[in-house]
C-alpha cells in the first residue's frame, strides 16, 4: 500500500463532516473523492474540504480506481448495500456504526469481505481515542482488580419532528441503534465477551421507535452491566467501570477526554487524556495502519465482535418489541 491513502466519503451528511475534519489532521491521508445521491451535495461538500473528485451517485464513487478506502456515512439501513457495493469494487471499507440494522445483514457483509480478502471495519470512533486506549491498558494491568460491573448511559433530549431520521422507523430510528450502540460496544470492550443473559425494556413512542431503553446484561462469570439510551431524555452520559479494587469513572465516555481512578484506601486520581480536533482521525489512522500492514481486519474493532454486538442488539430489540418495516 502506498504511503498516501486516498479516501472517499459516501454520504456527505453531518457525521461525514466530522470524519473529513479528522482526515485533515493526518498527513498520510488524502480526502480524494465524495459521492452523494445528488451531484449538488457532493459539490458543496467538496468545495468545503477541497476534494478534487465529486460524484452524483454512490456507484461512481465505488468504481473510482484511484480510491483506496471508502468511509460509509449513509443512514444505517443503507449500510449493507453500500458496503457490499464498495467491497465488490475492491475498496477497503470503514462503515459507520451501527454496522448494519441487524445481525443477518452484518453477517452477509462480513462474509463478502472475508471471501474477497478486503479490509472492513465498523467505525466505532471513540474506541480509538487516547482515553479509551488508556482504559484498555488500565484494565489489562489489573489497576482496579477484576472487573465486575459496568454502568453507562447515553441519552439526549431532542424534539420530535417528521424530518428527523431519529423518529423515522423506516430509517431504523430510535435511541438504541443511534446511541445505545455506544454503551453496548463499551460493554463488549470492557468484558471481552457478549452477555449470556439479557433483560431489556423500552418506551416505544408515537412514531414507532424507542425513545428510551434500558438493558441489564449478565455474563457467565457473574459480571453485570446496566446500560441505557435515550433520544427524548437527557442523561449524564457517563460510564463507571467497577472492579474488586476500585472503579474508573469516565464522564462523557463516548467522546472521552478524561477519567478519574478510585482505588480503595487511596485518594482519587484524575487524568486528562485530550485528543486533537473532533477525534475521528484515530479510526481512520487504524484503517490506514491495517492496510499498510496487509491486514483485512482491525484487532481493536474486529469483525466478529461487530457481529456479536449486532446479535446482542437483536436480542434486546426482540425483548423490547422493536422491529423496523425494512426487516
Amino acid at each position: 500500500m502506498k504511503k498516501e491513502i486516498r479516501w472517499g466519503i459516501m454520504g456527505p451528511g453531518n457525521i461525514a463532516h466530522k470524519f473529513a475534519s479528522g482526515l485533515s489532521l493526518l498527513k498520510d491521508a488524502n480526502l480524494y473523492a465524495v459521492g452523494s445521491r445528488t451531484l449538488d451535495k457532493s459539490q458543496i461538500f467538496g468545495d468545503k474540504y477541497g476534494i478534487p473528485k465529486r460524484y452524483g451517485s454512490y456507484e461512481e464513487l465505488a468504481n473510482d480506481k484511484e480510491v483506496d478506502a471508502i468511509y460509509i456515512a449513509t443512514p444505517h439501513p443503507f449500510h449493507k448495500e453500500n458496503a457490499m457495493m464498495c467491497l465488490k469494487a475492491g475498496k477497503a471499507v470503514l462503515c459507520e456504526k451501527p454496522f448494519t440494522v441487524n445481525s443477518q445483514d452484518a453477517a452477509e457483509v462480513i462474509t463478502l469481505a472475508r471471501e474477497s480478502g478486503i479490509f472492513l471495519m465498523e467505525a466505532m470512533w471513540n474506541r480509538f481515542l487516547p482515553a479509551m486506549v488508556k482504559l484498555r491498558e488500565w484494565l489489562a494491568e489489573g489497576l482496579i482488580g477484576e472487573v465486575r460491573m459496568l454502568t453507562a448511559d447515553f441519552g439526549f433530549r431532542t424534539g420530535v419532528t417528521n424530518e428527523s431520521r431519529l423518529f423515522n422507523p423506516t430509517l431504523a430510528g430510535g435511541a438504541l441503534l443511534d446511541v445505545g450502540i455506544y454503551t453496548l460496544s463499551l460493554a463488549s470492550m470492557v468484558f471481552g465477551v457478549q452477555p449470556s443473559r439479557i433483560a431489556a425494556m423500552a418506551h416505544i413512542g408515537e412514531t414507532g421507535v424507542d425513545e428510551q431503553s434500558s438493558m441489564t446484561l449478565g455474563y457467565d462469570g457473574g459480571q453485570l452491566a446496566q446500560l441505557s439510551s435515550a433520544i427524548r431524555t437527557e442523561t449524564p452520559q457517563g460510564a463507571t467501570i467497577i472492579g474488586t479494587l476500585g472503579y474508573i469513572y469516565i464522564p462523557g465516555f463516548w467522546h472521552a477526554a478524561n477519567a478519574t481512578v478510585h482505588i480503595k484506601g487511596k485518594e482519587p486520581q484524575s487524568f486528562e487524556i485530550p485528543f486533537e480536533g473532533i477525534g475521528y482521525q484515530y479510526e481512520a489512522q487504524e484503517v490506514m495502519n491495517c492496510l499498510r500492514e496487509g491486514r483485512t481486519e482491525s484487532k481493536i474493532m474486529p469483525l466478529q465482535e461487530s457481529l456479536d454486538i449486532m446479535r446482542t442488539m437483536d436480542k434486546v430489540r426482540e425483548q423490547c418489541g422493536l422491529k423496523f418495516p425494512i426487516e
